[in-house]
């Protein structure tokens, strides 16, 4: 059985602005979701969030068909990328709207 057969829900991969911010400060930074599951999302930031922390994450597509997220999630791992940039893949924990 591949991984990917093994999820419980099925990863779609997306390319859709996103901002977040850590649950304790009101500043928010911009990233690029790359993947987004029933469970979990990944996406590409220019810096570094350590794994654990909580953030609030905002998913507003360009399509209005689409409806924005809204969620709080818990980071589980952080990858370095060629271009100095980070993958971060996170685990939902509520979804706000």
């Amino acid at each position: 059985m591949k991984y990917d057969e093994k999820r419980a829900f099925v990863r779609v991969d997306i390319d859709s602005e996103m901002s977040y911010r850590l649950v304790d400060s009101n500043e928010f930074n911009s990233a690029r979701c790359s993947s987004l599951s029933g469970s979990g999302m990944s996406f590409i930031a220019p810096q570094v969030i350590d794994v654990g922390k909580a953030l609030e994450i905002h998913i507003a597509p360009k399509n209005s068909i689409t409806p924005a997220l809204t969620a709080f999630v818990e980071i589980v791992r952080v990858a370095p990328l060629a271009n100095g940039e980070y993958e971060i893949a996170t685990i939902i924990k509520t979804i706000k709207g």
